[in-house]
């Protein structure tokens, strides 16, 4: 094991590279939804600023650090090898997790993956001890519970405390300044900015600088000396300034927006970076302990890690640094940040979620609850009140989704609650915090109309719930992982690494299929060139359909050839990999969706054959599942296989699916729409002769000698195919007068 140690330290590390790029473009977006929602400036802008507000908080983690050293588990009680069990199942992990979410889209919380999974993996090795009858404490003393049980709290407990601090805040400010801002400011805005950048200031530097590691003692003593001191400098100094720059037409509210970005994304690389090197510098400092000492692993307590460890500066700024080359590069980043985008805006729209019971009977609820309260005010509060939440007069930049003022509550009030739970050492989530004060702060506004609400709190329910899910999932990947490392040793330890490899390769190789589609959307969302941004979205267009008919192509193949065959298990997959396809569709089409609203108001008469492509894709996979299920069904209960008399005519029915596929593909490949007719001509040749197969087919069903179970399906199978040959015909109509 000794021998193997420098290897896993090292994949440790490479893992932790791997975390904070995934786990970037998971989190990082949280910090910037107030600047792009408002529009405060350019995507690129706000990734530079926020880049920047990384670097400078990498710096100021350092407190946080002893989480992952001793905040779960008690490491006296653990031996040098069941202390690298559990950060190598904790690094494994992590990495399975993030690409999940990553690639579902949905925004998770590397505070909660990191404790659940070292809880996790701590169980496991606990119980273990226990059960050999090696240790004479109980569970309670392995594991750190307090320490633990107040991480967890403080967590889940965020999430209440974020969206009610939302609701009010947001309330009150808006109440002040009402939507129509602008002509409220003139002598509020200098107290109202200084007030929200001194607040920054304070929870920022004050706070978060105390547990940098370039912070002596004595000058974190004569912060605490001074505290009021510079507060009220800061106050006066900043109400002054913005005052002023308000007075020089400088627009106050997008300044502190920006600034608030920069602070936010310090809070979250001060608070969160301990999620992606914690584990990996403690793990470095298990390998030293070792090396120093000589004793085994199996036989060196650990209790060293009790021990306070101030984290090399080298390593922080290194980590820094990829945190914000990540940033500015990510792709991915966007995808999340629309999520919470489309949950918070202000006026209706495409809804990226669907409605669900619990959620129309909280709305219904809580307009009841509403109604009742209203009953009870008096006429004048209520009118005063509509008056200042009179939404007909409201100041919004163009294509933004909230205006500034609740961008400037959302990320103050985000920025100060996790740069408390920093300077309290609690791994707050900043995913948390910052997504339930944007929701909170949405609902207060009341963004949410009637129309939306039920769609919004499915959403906030499954952005939740992804979270929740996250902490079971960690825990108990990290559990069975550890408990192979115990038992398996470095067979068991070899094995995993192997498997994270393989994700690693498979899921880099996923990411290099949609680079040139990512490179369209994001040249169109970084430009103001109308032209450019129309060409991008036609050939973003172009390349998803064809993207989204291969990928019908090749489900379309297995489910027919696995049915012959009745292999089960293809058909299995088959059936997950038409629930993929919609998703994939899903984030195709929002992302059109997001390009087409950068378009001029002359582009909409296109939008109606946009959406026929998307809906005869939909149509086509609708139609794979209705050929799969019952195909699936159908050789899991080992029926009567196709008879082989009818393969040749399988064969054709294939060849004519592929080609009308095949034929389309090529019209939009090479732009051949000047074909189109006759492309439409040929297509509806191919639906005539598979209609006379059905036909054909209807006929033997009459015929007592015929499987009636077996005839049935293949009749299903025939005319679900023609279905697909008809779509692809709207698909060549669509596209001509889209590419018009």
């Amino acid at each position: 094991m000794e021998t193997f140690l420098p290897i896993v330290i090292i994949f440790i590390f490479v893992l932790a590279v791997l975390g904070i790029v995934a786990g970037v473009s998971n989190d990082a977006t949280n910090f910037m939804s107030a600047a792009v929602g408002t529009k405060s400036a350019s995507y690129k802008t706000v990734t530079i600023i926020a880049a920047f507000g990384i670097l400078l908080g990498s710096l100021m983690s350092n407190g946080m650090m002893e989480i992952a050293r001793n905040g779960v588990f008690t490491p006296q009680y653990f031996y040098a090898n069941e202390i690298i069990y559990i950060y190598l199942a904790v690094m494994i992990a992590n990495l399975i997790l993030l690409d999940i979410f990553n690639t579902l889209g949905l925004p998770t919380s590397t505070s909660v993956s990191l404790v659940f999974e070292l809880l996790g993996a701590t169980v496991a090795l606990a119980m273990i001890k226990i059960h050999n009858g090696g240790i004479d404490v109980g569970l309670s003393e392995l594991i750190n519970a307090d320490k633990a049980l107040t991480m967890v709290v403080g967590i889940f407990l965020s999430v209440a405390i974020a969206f009610i601090f939302g609701i009010i805040v947001q309330y009150i400010t808006r109440l002040i300044f009402s939507f129509n801002y602008e002509k409220n400011l003139k002598w509020k805005i200098g107290i109202f900015s200084g007030l929200a950048t001194t607040a920054l200031v304070y929870f920022m530097l004050i706070k978060g600088m105390k547990g940098a590691a370039f912070i002596t003692a004595d000058m974190r003593a004569w912060i605490d000396t001074h505290t009021m001191q510079l507060l009220l400098i800061c106050f006066a100094f900043f109400s002054v300034l913005m005052q002023i720059l308000f007075f020089l037409k400088v627009n106050v509210l997008k300044l502190v927006v920006l600034i608030g970005t920069f602070a936010l994304a310090m809070a979250f690389a001060g608070n969160d970076l301990v999620n992606f090197i914690g584990v990996p510098l403690a793990g470095l400092d298990t390998y030293l302990e070792v090396r120093n000492t000589g004793v085994p692993m199996d036989a060196l307590s650990m209790g060293s890690l009790n021990t306070m460890s101030a984290a090399n500066t080298i390593y922080l700024i290194i980590a820094g640094v990829v945190m914000a080359v990540t940033l500015v590069t990510s792709k991915k980043a966007r995808i999340v940040l629309q999520t919470s985008l489309d949950l918070s805006k202000q006026n209706g729209g495409n809804e990226s979620f669907g409605s669900s019971a619990i959620a129309r009977s909280l709305v219904r609820f809580t307009n009841n609850m509403v109604t009742a309260i209203d009953n009870i005010l008096p006429v004048k509060m209520k009118s005063w009140i509509s008056k200042r939440f009179d939404n007909r007069e409201m100041i919004l930049e163009e294509n933004a989704a909230f205006d500034l003022i609740r961008g400037l509550v959302s990320i103050v009030l985000a920025s100060m609650l996790i740069a408390l739970g920093t300077s309290l050492k609690l791994p707050l989530s900043t995913t948390y915090v910052t997504f339930m004060v944007t929701m909170g702060a949405s609902l207060s506004d009341r963004a949410w109309s009637r129309e939306s609400a039920v769609y919004r709190v499915t959403g906030m329910f499954s952005v939740i719930g992804g979270w929740f899910i996250t902490a079971i999932v960690a825990f108990i990947i990290c559990f069975i992982i550890a408990i192979l490392f115990y038992y398996g040793g470095v067979v068991a330890m070899l094995l995993m690494i192997a498997l994270a490899v393989y994700i690693i390769i498979k899921n880099r190789a996923k990411s290099h299929k949609n680079e040139d589609l990512d490179e369209l959307f994001d040249v169109a969302m970084n430009t103001n060139d109308k032209k450019l941004i129309y060409d991008s979205f036609i050939q973003h267009n172009k390349q998803s359909i064809n993207k989204l008919s291969q990928i019908t192509k090749e489900i379309y193949a297995n489910i027919i050839n696995a049915f012959i065959k009745e292999d089960i298990k293809t058909l299995r997959k088959a059936s997950n990999d038409c629930r993929e396809a919609k998703q994939v569709m899903k984030q195709l089409k929002r992302k059109e969706i997001m390009m087409m609203r950068r378009l001029d108001d002359n582009f909409i008469n296109k939008n109606t054959w946009f959406h026929l492509s998307y809906n005869s894709i939909e149509q086509n996979l609708y139609s794979l599942r209705r050929i799969c299920d019952p195909c699936k069904e159908y050789v899991d209960n080992s029926f009567t296989p196709l008879d082989k008399k009818y393969l040749p005519e399988v064969e054709r029915l294939k060849e004519n699916v592929f080609w009308a596929i095949d034929v389309v593909n090529n019209m939009i490949g090479s732009d051949a729409y000047s074909e189109a007719d006759i492309i439409t001509e040929e297509i509806k040749q191919r639906e005539d002769f598979v209609t006379d197969m059905s036909h054909e087919q209807m006929n033997r069903i009459q015929n007592d000698k015929e499987n009636i179970d077996l005839a049935l399906l293949y009749l299903n199978i025939i005319q679900e195919s023609s279905e697909i040959i008809t779509e692809m015909r709207h698909i060549v109509r669509s596209e001509m007068k889209l590419n018009e």
